[in-house]
């Protein structure tokens, strides 16, 4: 089979174990950024499986339908750039492992280096040491504070447990099943989702994006927040309401925020808000991009592939699609 790549914009993936998994179906590995619907289309010109690294690049129905040959999309994890209707209608299985009980240890552990940095001002720190000055501020240590877990999922509970060790008061709110692993877990549960904004030193948020999430974070949720507490989001940029986080920041509450994720990616030409403000550390979209997370995630990328290849796909997101001729 004839198979595409895209966006594996440090040649990674070649390199991974599990590339093996591939052997005997020719293999094309693009790694720049293309999201023009010619450009893919021409680049994308007889390909019958697509994989895609997460979301970094959106698969439309006027793309969709100049692939007549593509006939199945793998990738990992959630799908929201992905027009699923126009692949049920144009016949394109999308398989796509939810990893349910498999944490992303790499995004829990950027979570926790993005709070750390963001407290102890660690890139302005050294940024001013570069520039030649010695000492540019007073940060603020960890133990004793509250970390409030905002989704207490499967990298909501890793963070928490990060927290703890060091010397944290660890408060969570999401739904009720969540909660309940909360309370199994050890950890306090907040009285509602106001009084975890306003009672947390530090709030980190990992929640899906659905469109029932979308938003979930408003302008009044942080505007509870302590003039010195710290907002953390690894998870995705539209979990906060429009706008709020730049706004928030500006009228000093929270005092300070640290993220991974942005409204539209990539961020080019240093172009967003954000990046201007000394009171933000900010990170392009790596939570998820370590070497060993790359394999685990590719391993079931491919395994998909094989399994299709054998007739029996697995992890299809459109089962409609199944059985057609």
């Amino acid at each position: 089979m004839k198979i595409a790549i895209l966006d594996d914009y440090f040649d990674t993936v070649r390199t991974l174990h599990c590339f093996a998994k591939l052997a005997g179906h020719e293999v094309t590995v693009f790694n720049d950024h293309v999201q023009d619907t010619d450009g893919l289309a021409a680049r994308l010109a007889g390909t019958e499986v697509l994989v895609l690294i997460r979301e970094r690049t959106k698969i439309q129905a006027p793309l969709l339908e100049r692939l007549p040959k593509l006939r199945l999309i793998s990738q990992r994890s959630v799908y929201p750039h992905i027009d699923i209707a126009a692949c049920t209608r144009l016949g394109v299985i999308v398989s796509s492992d939810q990893h349910a009980g498999t944490p992303s240890y790499a995004a829990a552990e950027l979570t926790w280096g993005l709070v750390l940095a963001a407290a102890r001002q660690i890139p302005q720190q050294m940024a001013a040491l570069q520039a030649g000055v010695w000492q540019i501020g007073v940060g603020s240590t960890l133990r004793g504070k509250t970390l409030g877990i905002f989704g207490y999922g499967r990298i909501g509970a890793a963070v928490a447990g990060y927290g703890r060790a060091f010397g944290m008061r660890v408060v969570a709110w999401s739904g009720p099943e969540s909660l309940e692993r909360a309370r199994a877990d050890g950890v306090e549960v907040a009285a509602s989702k106001a009084a975890l904004f306003a009672a947390c030193d530090v709030v980190s948020l990992h929640l899906r994006l659905y469109p029932s999430t979308r938003g979930v974070v408003t302008a009044e949720d942080l505007g509870r927040m302590k003039p010195d507490a710290m907002l953390v989001n690894t998870s995705r940029a539209g979990l906060i309401a429009p706008g709020a986080l730049v706004a928030a920041l500006r009228a000093g509450r929270p005092g300070m925020a640290a993220v991974d994720v942005f409204e539209e990616e990539p961020v080019l030409g240093g172009d967003h808000p954000l990046l201007a403000m000394p009171n933000v550390v900010c990170t392009p979209h790596i939570g998820y991009v370590s070497r060993d997370e790359y394999e685990l995630q590719f391993s079931d990328i491919f395994d998909q592939i094989v399994a299709y290849a054998a007739g029996a796909p697995i992890n299809v997101v459109n089962p409609d699609v199944l059985g057609r001729g």
